[in-house]
């Protein structure tokens, strides 16, 4: 009775025992394949599967299977991290913005982690004359449907491209437009129409990235010959008088046939409606008018990049921005006929650092306010500058009739060689013949000015504010500016109804500041805030 006893225990553990590796092995194998579905496949292979960075496009063009997207699935909507804040040595200077920007792109493919779409396996010449346009579509539209996939646009070609719209809001976050060859606009009149608001435009695109060695040649020449007389002309050309000289006006070159080309110029690159967007690397020169845009744009990346046009052609400015937020320039060379970098309404946290501008009109805030609008721009760092040759050097310009503000700016470092005017303050632009007087302005209040040094050809300190709505809490530490007498007339600091405080000595000195507040310092409405 008791072996029988003794057999059955022994009977019933080895069933358990069995049970119980049954189920171990079970989840063994839901963790391994659970392992396997989600880790990253490795470089070697990537090779063993038999795929190369063109393999993919290849096969997509010449009829073999569709490309599939990657199996480990991301958020269609990246987090754009915080940076940490920067503190300025100046305790009452404005908060430096907080950048939120994405992790900046690979130096080169990583074909373990894209898919890679060729312009010419889509039909691309790139001989410099072909129309280009459709395979640059059709390439596009592929590159859309796979998440983290790279557009190529590949080295030692030139690719003749008339205006196109890289568009969402259907296509996969995080594509690449990796560009590495050169792409010039018609100069045939019959390829625009009546006139384009701009050249290559990408909208409403999550995690866009414009990276490369490559050239955008807006080949602008040809729109710059019979400007319009009534067309917009910077107001600080009224402060500038000349030594015996003319004004010169640029040379065109005559588009092809002959004809005039269309009075509405394009910006040669904009991004609309798009979060976290970088381009770096690029080069983007001669365009019709503004080199690069963002509008209504948050989470904005721009480094490394060369933008250059002549001096003297009309409204080329180099960088614009407009409604946009969370920005970070930095590390790049910009020479244009307008404002390097032009900051609009609706702007807010931008950060711009280690730039080099000139020619141009410098970097301006503004114009705001035009036709009776409001305005709002907030929390704007500009350091690290150096200036050459530049109309302007740091500049805030607002029309008469607006409404909103401008607050918390901080200029910081800018190095000016040989520039016209390097501090400007300016509520009465106007960038016609005549403008009608108006009382209410866009306010301005904690405008600081550190370490602004070099010189200058003209006037040192322009500020001309209103006298409704004065410029208050304006600061300037360490500002030495030396005249040097070339072809310009020279003239002393000025000031109208601007506030503030001097808290270094300034050379020249500028005893037209006035200390402290307004004695009739009015009760803020509704009219200044944003």
């Amino acid at each position: 009775m008791s072996g029988l006893s003794m057999s059955g225990f022994t009977y019933m553990f080895l069933i358990a025992y069995l049970i119980w590796c049954s189920n171990f092995e079970s989840c063994i194998a839901r963790r391994s394949k659970h392992w396997r579905h989600s880790r990253t496949v490795s470089g070697s292979e990537f090779k063993k599967k038999g795929k190369s960075y063109y393999s993919n496009s290849h096969n997509h063009h010449g009829g073999g299977s569709k490309p599939k997207p990657p199996s480990n699935k991301s958020s269609s909507t990246p987090t754009l991290p915080k940076a940490p804040p920067y503190k300025s040595t100046t305790p009452s200077s404005p908060p430096i913005p907080k950048p939120k920007v994405g992790t900046p792109p690979p130096n080169a493919y990583n074909a373990a982690h894209s898919t890679i779409f060729n312009v010419l396996d889509f039909g691309a010449k790139g001989d410099g004359s072909t129309d280009d346009t459709k395979a640059f579509q059709a390439t596009w539209v592929a590159a859309c449907n796979v998440e983290a996939s790279t557009m190529l646009v590949p080295a030692d070609y030139v690719f003749y491209v008339g205006p196109i719209s890289f568009c969402g809001p259907y296509c996969k976050p995080n594509i690449v437009f990796q560009l590495d060859g050169t792409i010039v606009a018609p100069t045939n009149s019959n390829a625009w129409g009546g006139g384009l608001l701009q050249w290559l435009e990408f909208t409403k695109l999550v995690g866009i990235t414009i990276q490369g060695n490559g050239v955008i040649d807006g080949r602008g020449s040809v729109w710059w010959q019979d400007q319009p007389f009534d067309e917009p002309i910077d107001d600080e050309e009224k402060l500038i008088v000349l030594l015996n000289h003319t004004r010169k006006t640029p040379v065109p070159i005559q588009s092809e046939m002959g004809r005039k080309m269309p009075s509405i110029k394009p910006t040669a690159l904009r991004f609309y409606g798009s979060f976290n967007t970088t381009v770096t690397g690029i080069t983007i020169q001669n365009s019709p008018q503004c080199h690069l845009k963002f509008d209504s744009c948050n989470g904005i990346l721009v480094h490394d990049v060369s933008i250059s046009s002549p001096g003297d052609s009309p409204n080329t400015d180099g960088i614009h921005l407009q409604n946009s937020k969370d920005v970070l320039i930095h590390s790049s060379k910009l020479a244009c006929g307008d404002d390097c970098i032009s900051i609009q309404t609706g702007c807010s946290n931008v950060y711009v650092h280690n730039i080099n501008c000139g020619p141009g009109h410098g970097i301006s805030i503004g114009s705001l306010g035009k036709d009776n609008t409001r305005a709002c721009v907030s929390n704007i760092t500009v350091k690290d500058v150096n200036m050459h040759n530049t109309m302007n050097g740091v500049r805030i310009k607002t029309w008469q009739g607006g409404s909103g503000s401008v607050q918390g700016i901080l200029f910081s470092n800018i190095q000016v060689s040989e520039v016209q005017l390097p501090i400007v303050i300016d509520q009465f632009y106007c960038d016609k013949r005549t403008c009608k007087n108006q009382s209410s302005a866009v306010s301005l209040e904690g405008i600081n000015y550190e370490r602004i040094r070099g010189t200058y050809t003209v006037k040192p300190v322009h500020f001309a504010c209103s006298e409704y709505s004065p410029c208050v809490d304006v600061s300037l530490t360490s500002v030495e500016l030396k005249p040097v007498q070339e072809q310009y007339h020279l003239y002393d600091p000025f000031c109208w109804h601007t506030y503030g405080e001097l808290r270094t000595p300034t050379v020249p000195p500028i005893p037209c500041l006035q200390i402290g507040k307004p004695s009739s310092n009015r009760i803020q409405t509704d009219h200044d805030f944003c």
